[in-house]
Order: C-alpha cells, then sequence, then structure tokens
C-alpha cells in the first residue's frame, strides 16, 4: 500500500466511501456508515435488486455540468457560467444530495437517504432540482461567458 492509499472495506466502492465520511458528522464514521447500509439495506426491501447501481446512478444524474460563479468586473458583480470539474461535479452531487436529506424532517436519515437517492435515480427530488437549478440560472447568464476569461 502507498503511502496515501485509503483502506475501503469489502463490498464498497470509493464513491461510497467517500460518500459516508462526507455524510460523517464529529468523527463519528461508524454512525455514518449503519445510515448508508441502512438504506442500502431499504433499497433492497423496495425491491431493488442492486442498490449499488442505484446509488451510482443518482450519484451521476445529480452531477452538474455548468455553474455560475461570481465575478466582479468594473464595480458591478456578474454571474459568470462556468464549466465544472469532474472531481468537483462528484463533490457538489454528494452535498446536494445529503443537504436535500438533511433538511427534511420526520423520517430517519436512512429512510430520508433511501428516498433521495431513489428520487435522484429517477431524475427528480431535491438534489436534482438543485442541479436543474443550477443549470436554468448558468444558461440564463450566458450573456456574461465572455468575462470568464478574467477568473
Amino acid at each position: 500500500m502507498s503511502k496515501h492509499a485509503t483502506y475501503i472495506p469489502e463490498g464498497s466502492s470509493e464513491l461510497q466511501e467517500k460518500f459516508i465520511n462526507c455524510m460523517m458528522k464529529a468523527g463519528k464514521k461508524s454512525i455514518s456508515r449503519r445510515i448508508f447500509s441502512d438504506a442500502m439495506q431499504i433499497l433492497r426491501d423496495q425491491g431493488k435488486n442492486k442498490p449499488e447501481e442505484v446509488f451510482q446512478t443518482a450519484i451521476n444524474n445529480v452531477k452538474p455540468n455548468m455553474e455560475i460563479k461570481a465575478k466582479r468586473v468594473g464595480g458591478s458583480v456578474y454571474q459568470i457560467p462556468v464549466e465544472v470539474k469532474p472531481k468537483r461535479q462528484q463533490t457538489l452531487a454528494i452535498r446536494w444530495i445529503i443537504g436535500s436529506c438533511r433538511g427534511k424532517k420526520g423520517k430517519s436519515m436512512a429512510k430520508l437517504l433511501a428516498e433521495e437517492l431513489n428520487d435522484a435515480s429517477n431524475e427528480q427530488g431535491g438534489a436534482f432540482k438543485k442541479k436543474e437549478d443550477t443549470h436554468r440560472m448558468a444558461a440564463a447568464n450566458k450573456a456574461f461567458a465572455h468575462f470568464a476569461r478574467y477568473m
């Protein structure tokens, strides 16, 4: 193992481990891991044969291609659309899915996560809506794209 290699448990992908780490609060990784495995079990119970594929599809559906960044040019602040790099796409998708789950109340985190992953894999839900809103904002501000060279 190299100096920067990380241990990935059997049956878990690098993306799943990244998701678990992002979901973790106050260093409680075992709780985060249990929530994720419970969500996968809930998806299995709902009739999904491969919840790992549902998870992968959900992440891919929520990844944004464009985002907007604020840039100050001559005293005015412009919202400039820029392309999103692959690593940031993944980070934003994970952040939006977790944020959407945490924004809802009334159910356990595992149930909320299972619902959000299922919704995102079917191109609906809070995280997918966030991606659509981001793309819509980027399209609306396409006129300022020529300012991107100053970034």
